[in-house]
């Protein structure tokens, strides 16, 4: 298939507001494809030539695609500047061009180019890459070279998530969603849209069923519920196994030692490879006594002299990809694991956590070390051992507890009451922070307007509908460095109209439209009824939104996708009126 086909359907779908429609127009899409055709489209269209836990990383700035689309208009380095600063994209700037197109590129030849692009290295690689991209670049239409330019700048977005591509694979066979289930279950386990795309074209739908955990590749992390009291979890779970709620990031290790050197990967909770982040616990986990195993753990700095658990902000500093073995001595990790997936070839998603506890408690005990460990756990059987066991690890520093059923499998990708967080609450107020989405932000006015922002508009995941709703226009909790920062990072993602896959009324409209890709800490006093933020608003009811909302921080450890969702905003509504 040509690529102008794919760069058609991206216009179509660029042009519509409807996830209904973006659904269909994929459908179609897909239906024309070959298995390897699907493959590349899938990630393409979220942006991404590889899934996420391989990365993409073109490593090419704006001053040399300028120099590209210079080339390839034949113009000055100027010109093209002054039109990008009109039209602020440079892939309009190149939409806008003409070329004398040479023989049109097929899906397959663009993504192979652009793969070859993306592994020059070294000395003369800038120049390298200038010239390859132009070359390509007068394969494709204009068209299609405005997505091609968007996609290696990092600014392809199109409206959708993976969930939207779940929806058109089963849209592609029968017509509905009807499939939507049994497509999503399969990636939660193996999360690679394009690999569940390829096995469908290939081999039909009935061949996921067959589909396995796969080492190297993450599955989709299981998320816990909130309540809001011990006497809440108790009547939900009946006696329950309680275990430490750290404050540090989720990990999930992968370890295959079948071959002569062991092959160990750290994927993060939005599914990236950190592995050569952390040579202190690679060298920890290629100790144990396993062929292979797939576990999940929470990462967390201690002070060596104390003994003591650092904060949040701490031990994310050892996430960069320079100074490692410094910073790794200045910051030492232990990872507390807290549930085993899979164990010498046998996946143990479907079994019992209890069953899964004691296969963790068997390879740990084996060899006992100071930098991987398992988290404490205690069985509960009242309301009153459950109130108590937290308050001791509150009084510890910690942020509270995980409480999970005993007889509960672990489910991908899904948030459930299999396990519930009991964190710090006060009567009758939003005590715990939330995660929420930078959507935009305002101009400032007295002393904000020096920075160029005033305050953000922040926002919830919604699952069902696959988009982000306001919760919190948010000025405060500030300081003058944190306004800086904030404005760079929105102004790095900023969108020139609304997405399709954001819900923003027309009061509420930020100056500065971004991405939603900035995941920060908020803190409010309590979840409100709303007539204009759009969190869970329908034509019958009211959204919500904040009182007082505060900002804490950020979260880069999560993906927006994995931010608090607006289900579970109102679920912590109905909670703190219960209380």
């Amino acid at each position: 298939m040509d690529f102008s086909a794919i760069a058609h359907s991206f216009e179509l779908i660029s042009a519509t507001s409807s996830r209904l429609e973006i659904t269909q127009i994929l459908a179609d899409l897909f239906r024309q494809m070959s298995p390897d055709e699907i493959e590349i489209v899938c990630n393409l269209s979220l942006g991404q030539l590889h899934a996420p836990y391989i990365g993409t990383q073109f490593n090419i700035a704006e001053k040399n695609m300028i120099k590209v689309i210079a080339g390839l208009l034949a113009q000055s380095d100027d010109v093209v500047t002054q039109q990008l600063n009109q039209l602020g994209d440079l892939g309009l700037v190149a939409a806008g061009g003409s070329w004398s197109v040479q023989v049109p590129f097929t899906i397959t030849q663009v993504y192979e180019q652009l793969c070859a692009i993306e592994q020059l290295h070294g000395t003369g690689s800038a120049e390298e890459k200038i010239s390859a991209l132009e070359q390509l670049l007068r394969h494709v239409e204009p068209c299609g070279a405005k997505y091609i330019v968007r996609m290696v700048l990092g600014s392809l977005r199109l409206g959708f998530s993976d969930m939207t591509l779940i929806d058109a694979l089963s849209w592609m066979i029968t017509g509905d969603k009807k499939l939507r289930d049994q497509i999503e279950y399969a990636y939660n386990k193996c999360a690679d849209i394009g690999l569940i795309a390829k096995i469908i074209k290939a081999e039909g739908y009935e061949r996921l069923a067959d589909l396995h955990v796969q080492l190297g590749i993450p599955i989709r992390p299981a998320a816990a519920e909130r309540m809001p009291t011990a006497q809440a979890v108790m009547e939900k779970l009946g006696h329950c196994y309680a275990q430490p709620k750290l404050d540090g990031f989720r990990l999930q290790v992968h370890l295959d030692k079948r071959g002569g050197i062991p092959k160990i990967w750290f994927f993060s909770r939005n599914l990236q490879d950190m592995s050569a982040m952390f040579p202190d616990l690679t060298a920890a986990v290629a100790q144990l006594p396993v062929q292979t195993l797939i576990c999940e753990g929470e990462a967390i700095a201690h002070d060596p002299n104390t003994g003591s658990f650092l904060p949040f902000q701490e031990t994310v500093k050892r996430k960069r990809k320079h100074g490692i073995d410094t910073v790794a001595q200045e910051f030492p990790l232990q990872v507390y694991l807290f549930d085993l997936l899979y164990l010498n070839g046998e996946s143990l998603i479907n079994v019992t956590h209890m069953m899964r506890r004691e296969a963790l408690m068997r390879v740990i005990e084996q060899t006992p070390q100071e930098v991987v460990r398992i988290i404490p756990e205690e069985y509960i059987i009242s309301a009153d051992q459950l109130l108590g066991y937290f308050q001791q690890n509150i009084s510890a520093g910690l942020e509270g507890l995980v409480v999970k059923r005993p007889d509960s499998v672990y489910t991908p990708g899904k948030r459930n009451f299999n396990w519930i967080k009991l964190k710090r609450q006060e009567e009758g107020h939003l005590e715990d922070t939330l995660d929420a989405v930078v959507l935009g932000y305002y101009y400032g006015q007295g002393k904000r307007a020096s920075f160029g922002i005033g305050a953000c508009l922040v926002g919830l995941y919604n699952s069902e509908l696959d988009r982000f709703e306001t919760v919190a226009k948010v000025g405060t909790g500030f300081k003058d460095e944190d306004w800086i920062e904030l404005k760079r990072r929105c102004d790095e993602r900023v969108m020139h109209k609304l997405s399709p896959n954001v819900a923003i009324a027309k009061e509420l409209m930020p100056d500065v439209l971004c991405r939603p890709e900035i995941v920060c800490m908020i803190r409010a006093d309590e979840i409100t009824r709303s007539p204009v933020h759009t969190a869970h608003k329908t034509e019958q009811e009211l959204g919500y939104a904040l009182r007082f909302p505060r900002f804490m921080g950020y979260r880069p450890d999560k993906d927006a996708k994995d931010a608090t969702t607006v289900d579970e905003l109102k679920r912590l509504f109905e909670l703190q009126h219960s209380r």
